[in-house]
């Protein structure tokens, strides 16, 4: 059995799972800002001892590897690195826009005209979103990028097909690019862990693990610090 401990900050949600052979066993995750220093060990010492693994028996440890927020992936990828450290297991990185298409598949409640497209979005501030494109097997047809959302933005996928867009990115947009009727939303999508976990079972089976001492998140953009108010 091959068990995998999976952690995902990259945006708004703290959420930590188990899986084991490619199944989620176990999870727990808040969906807050602001929280995931105080609470992400503290996630992870509770989920192992209520589903009766030692650290020991970790296998490896998949972290959500970004794009996303500057402190959510230093803070997700610093424990990741740290469990790696003491057990002596292997690093997996999953991209976060990928793991949020996996993620879109899984859920059952999902009715989807045939064809759509899946685009992932998470807020980078403003109307900027980091955001790909995906087929519905979570192939990618358009690379990661930073993009200004503007009304054109995805014409050339939207006048031939459905496009599924979701995230905490999403819903800002909704204005800019529902109003074409191949635009369709899902505000209840929350980011999870779970959605980790098909690509870390397939990297880990394949040998595509991180270099521990050198790996960095991906943060696509520059981090600006600002100023403090008084």
């Amino acid at each position: 059995m091959t068990t995998i401990l999976q952690i995902e900050t990259a945006t708004t949600a703290c959420s930590v799972a188990l899986a084991r052979d490619g199944e989620v066993i176990g999870l727990k995750q808040i969906n807050q800002r602001n929280i995931h220093a105080e609470v992400i060990t503290l996630f992870i010492d509770e989920l192992l001892k209520s589903n009766a693994v030692n650290y020991a028996d970790i296998d490896a440890i998949a972290v959500s590897s970004g794009p996303g927020s500057y402190t959510g992936l230093r803070i997700g990828v610093s424990t990741a690195k740290g469990l790696c450290y003491a057990l002596d297991k292997p690093l997996i990185a999953v991209e976060t826009l990928q793991a949020m298409a996996d993620g879109v598949r899984t859920i059952n409640s999902v009715d989807l005209p045939q064809g759509t497209l899946l685009c992932p979005m998470i807020d980078a501030r403003r109307m900027e979103v980091y955001t790909a494109v995906f087929d519905g097997a979570s192939n990618r047809l358009q690379a990661t990028a930073a993009l200004v959302i503007e009304e054109r933005s995805f014409d050339d996928y939207l006048q031939h097909r459905p496009v599924l867009f979701f995230g905490d990115g999403a819903e800002k947009c909704r204005d800019v690019i529902g109003g074409n009727p191949n635009a369709l939303f899902m505000p209840e999508f929350a980011n999870s862990a779970a959605y980790l976990t098909n690509k870390a079972f397939e990297k880990l089976s394949s040998g595509d693990v991180e270099d521990v001492a050198y790996f960095e998140p991906y943060y696509l953009k520059d981090f600006i610090a600002g100023t403090k108010k008084v």
